[in-house]
């Protein structure tokens, strides 16, 4: 009964097998359990046959790049019920594979058979269908009801491989346990011939002939279609705003910021001077002493700062400063006016802070009371002492600034225009290629009034020292080189507030704006923001002025009695502030009517607009 039994067995795992084969699986997936417990007690060992197959099995597990879990050993033992176990398992990644295999368990046992189809997609997508078929009798009933069951179990087998047909595959995916179900699927966009049928053009573009390839740039439009595009308006716009529209707003801008700061400077010498006489003049009339106000308070003290200045920088030998700079070999003449020219500009920038911090200082002292008088007088003297020192060291640094200037120019090896070719080349590099706001550009065209001025003052040295030592005809040569200064740093003024603007999208009109602003400033209206009001102390380049013109005047002064000698330097003194004054006046007045004459223009065009 035990032979008949294994013998069973082992007849429905060829028949299994058998059908399996037919279905078109894999049969390297099949795995039979070798754990018999009837063929280990009647010790049947398999054949040669037999186990030449199951090697040659294992060789083709062992090439497959699927895992596949074993299925559990079958019960040693057999139930209360008396039936046999019969289980057969194909299965991968738990139960998961492609579309078009199949998972199958068939239990038999206990007068029944239960045969579990299950099919599984590749997204661990499927469905199981499980039947149930009643088996009369045992296994142990004869082969006869084994080849029955068999025949059933094929039955249900061909069933639900029919009825997996309408799956469509898809894509894989992660599975429970980690592993992926890697499928080569040959893509249509890798087909190269059939890319290649689909676009023939792409053929003959890679196959085409030098001389066809020419032709066709030759009539394919523009030349420069593959690095250029095509402008827009505002494009075209932007580039006639570069060009035309901007240069010359921007240079009214720093022309008028430029008289501006030239009538500051007439103020020192002419108007300031005169206050402060009249108030000790009425002091001497009158003789009582009045508490000064707050602007007689800043004109003693800007009084005070230049008279400093002038003694200070009388007492300084230029020529041994003149043959420094021009004898030293280290550095060249171009680098040391750079040094100078930026220090210079610091000074000027925190020179401003300094004087208001004085003006304040007075204003305090004129209003104050009595019991906070010593405080506010202590505090006056203290800012004075530091406007005073602040003061001579700007006035040092812009006459040594302008005796290199003059050594450039005198010299005979091209060092002015060397000079020029690196200072403003190098202004365009640290400023053209930066990102700027609308604000920082306003300050940059103030600072570029101020540093006009200053190139004016140095111009000025320039000239009062040829009068003193110039030998021959020296005044066609000076109108050139201070010519060609003017120009150059007219042009590169241009060119860098024309590209600044570009870069950082700024429209002319912006300029008009910063002029106008300008205009209110010199009709003393207040705007919203005083910080952007043009800032320029000119104490300093008085200072420098006044130091290279007292030798001029000194050298035509009689050598006669010092009463007729003191006589000429008053009717000097007094010619030059009649033509000073002049002047303040003249550009004093036709800076007022300007003013007048563009703020109430731009406040017609804003009247238009709304």
């Amino acid at each position: 009964m035990a032979l008949r039994s294994s013998g069973s067995r082992k007849l429905s795992f060829e028949i299994l097998s058998k059908n399996k084969y037919l279905e078109g699986g894999d049969p390297s997936l099949i795995y039979q359990s070798n754990s018999d417990p009837f063929q280990s007690q009647n010790g049947c060992n398999p054949s040669r046959h037999n186990r030449k197959k199951k090697k040659h099995k294992k060789r083709k597990d062992s090439t497959t790049d699927l895992p596949i879990i074993a299925e559990d050993l079958v019960e040693k033992q057999r139930g209360s019920s008396g039936g046999s176990v019969l289980a057969e398992s194909k299965s991968e990644n738990y139960g998961s594979r492609d579309n078009g295999n199949v998972n199958r368990i068939s239990y038999v046992g206990g007068g029944s058979v239960v045969v579990l189809d299950e099919s599984v997609c590749q997204n661990v997508c499927g469905f199981g269908e499980l039947r149930q078929r009643n088996v009369n009798g045992v296994v142990a009933s004869g082969g006869d009801d084994m080849e029955t069951v068999a025949a059933r179990a094929d039955e249900s087998v061909v069933e639900v491989s029919s009825s997996k047909e309408p799956f469509p595959p898809v894509a894989p995916q992660s599975m429970a346990n980690g592993n992926v179900v890697n499928t080569l699927e040959t893509s249509e966009s890798l087909d190269w011939k059939r890319v290649m049928a689909e676009d023939p053009d792409y053929l003959y573009t890679v196959d085409k002939s030098p001389l066809k390839y020419f032709l066709d740039e030759m009539h394919n439009g523009n030349s420069l279609r593959n690095t250029t595009t095509l402008g827009s308006e505002k494009e075209r716009e932007r580039v006639y705003d570069t060009i035309f529209r901007l240069p010359w707003r921007c240079e009214v801008l720093i022309s008028v910021g430029f008289f501006i700061c030239f009538d500051s400077f007439l103020s020192l010498l002419t108007i300031m001077p005169t206050r402060v006489l009249i108030t000790f003049w009425r002091l001497l009339t009158t003789r009582q002493f009045k508490w000064p106000s707050a602007a007689e308070l800043c004109d003693f003290g800007c009084f005070l700062v230049l008279a400093c200045g002038v003694i200070v920088l009388g007492r300084t030998d230029i020529s041994l400063i003149y043959h420094m700079i021009r004898g030293q070999g280290t550095i060249k003449l171009y680098v040391v006016y750079n040094v100078w020219e930026i220090f210079d500009k610091l000074c000027q920038r925190f020179g401003g802070d300094v004087l208001e911090t004085l003006f304040n200082s007075a204003e305090g002292l004129a209003n104050c009371s009595q019991e906070n008088m010593a405080f506010w007088i202590r505090r006056f003297v203290s800012d004075q002492a530091l406007t005073m020192a602040f003061s001579i060291l700007h006035s040092f640094i812009l006459l040594a600034q302008a005796i290199t200037l003059s050594t450039c120019i005198v010299a005979h090896n091209n060092a002015l225009f060397a000079l020029l070719v690196s200072n403003n080349f190098a202004e365009i590099k640290s400023n053209v290629f930066k990102r700027f706001s609308r604000d920082n550009i306003h300050s940059l065209a103030y600072s570029d009034s101020v540093e006009r001025f200053h190139i004016s003052a140095c111009l000025l040295f320039v000239l009062a020292q040829n009068i003193l030592e110039a030998e021959g005809p020296w005044f066609e040569s000076f109108l050139f080189n201070a010519f060609v200064v003017f120009v150059c740093e007219m042009l590169i003024d241009i060119i860098k507030h024309s590209f600044l603007a570009k870069f950082n999208d700024i429209k002319p009109i912006a300029y008009s704006e910063f002029l106008e602003d300008l205009c209110k400033q010199t009709l003393n209206i207040q705007t919203e923001d005083c910080k952007k009001n043009l800032t320029f102390v000119p104490l300093a380049p008085a200072c420098v002025v006044i130091r290279v013109l007292t030798p001029v005047y000194a050298a035509h002064l009689p050598c006669s009695p010092l009463a007729w000698r003191f006589f000429w330097i008053l009717v000097l003194i007094s010619m030059t502030y009649i033509m000073l004054t002049s002047l303040k006046v003249m550009i004093g007045m036709g800076l007022q009517k300007h003013a007048t004459w563009y703020v109430s223009r731009c406040r017609k065009r804003k009247h238009h607009l709304d």
